[in-house]
């Protein structure tokens, strides 16, 4: 295993961007940016041991400033996913956020942790390689409050694991819900649409969302909707189904409650692409996991190789707290405290069948 740092380019305000590659001896690489601590490239082998890139995004930094695509393999924080209104209470104090989602704020808002360029250094174990990215978000920064230190540690070991380990401490309560934002077609990026890819996701509930994607505080067992991914299911087996979730999404823009008994590492889904024989294995100590179509990729993104990424061309699995959290008393907590760690962890696994 290995791992090195390279040059990436810069942002719009002359800061240096670096890249860094992990590689195993399965022949798996990853490429993680330190502009918005993004993955940029995941090289997975299929059935026959033939390489592909399998994670949209670009072949420069470039390819990641412009607003519409900022989100392509990225932390996003502080907040993940969407909160109503772009407000929220904490501690008595109401906070207000900037709304770039409509009526609500998204990921973080306009200046979220996508656009920053995080600190890295490498790691090097026996058993893993890998880089470990800081970033210091401000007490204030898009309206949160809280001096938030906040490390990601990417490391890829022998068995194709990427692991992410997220850790963050405040020195004032404020809410936090870290995710990373890949998107995955493991057919190869950028090689036709995912509805064919088979998916399993570990819940037997989801919360439904009112018409601006905002969960409605319902948690609603998947039994008998289009949401039942409890047996392997192509993503477009009911995706055009007349449902009224399907039809706020645009497709799938959910989140799972994932079936955990404790806190531990859990299976939360698995993808096989059948022309391949490529599988994913996402892990996870969150208790959501967000499972979206690319319903809004509209082609107007080139990616790598001049390759568009047009509707349905790419899905993520976000392992996550639930969407909007601070305003439902039913939802598992995303508040940290001064004193206390926000540690979670998620590994995304690559083999074949």
């Amino acid at each position: 295993m290995s791992v090195d740092v390279k040059p990436f380019g810069k942002t719009a305000d002359g800061t240096a961007v670096e890249i860094y590659t992990l590689k195993n001896a399965a022949g798996v690489e990853v490429r993680i940016m330190t502009r918005g601590a993004t993955i940029q490239t995941i090289l997975a082998p299929d059935k026959n041991g033939t390489l592909a890139d399998v994670t949209l995004g670009f072949d420069s930094v470039d390819g990641y400033l412009s607003p519409s695509h900022s989100y392509f393999g990225c932390i996003v924080g502080r907040y993940g996913n969407r909160i109503a209104g772009g407000a929220f209470s904490l501690g008595g104090k109401s906070y207000t956020l900037a709304k770039n989602n409509g009526p609500n704020a998204l990921h973080g808002g306009p200046k979220g942790f996508n656009t920053a360029v995080w600190k890295a250094k490498k790691v090097e174990r026996p058993d893993a390689v890998g880089v470990e990215m800081t970033y210091l978000s401000k007490d204030g920064e898009e309206g949160y409050p809280g001096n938030l230190d906040t490390t990601i540690t990417y490391t890829l070991n022998a068995q194709s694991e990427l692991r992410m380990d997220y850790l963050a401490t405040t020195d004032k309560e404020t809410v936090l819900n870290l995710t990373n934002h890949a998107y995955f077609n493991l057919a190869g990026a950028g090689d036709g649409d995912i509805l064919g890819h088979v998916m399993m996701i570990a819940a037997d509930r989801f919360t439904p969302v009112d018409k601006t994607l905002i969960p409605t505080g319902e948690l609603r067992p998947v039994t008998g909707t289009p949401f039942d991914f409890l047996k392997p299911t192509a993503i477009g087996a009911r995706i055009g189904d007349k449902d009224e979730q399907v039809g706020f999404g645009g497709g799938y823009d959910h989140n799972f409650v994932l079936n955990r008994k404790d806190a531990s590492m859990v299976l939360a889904a698995r993808v096989t692409e059948p022309a391949s024989g490529r599988v994913l294995e996402v892990l996870t100590t969150e208790p959501g996991v967000q499972f979206y179509s690319g319903n809004f990729l509209d082609g107007s993104a080139k990616g790598k190789g001049g390759k568009v990424y047009s509707k349905r061309f790419g899905f993520c699995l976000e392992t996550q707290h639930f969407p909007d959290s601070p305003n439902h008393a039913n939802f598992p907590s995303t508040i940290l405290e001064p004193g206390k760690k926000y540690a979670t962890a998620t590994v995304h696994k690559f083999s074949m069948k």
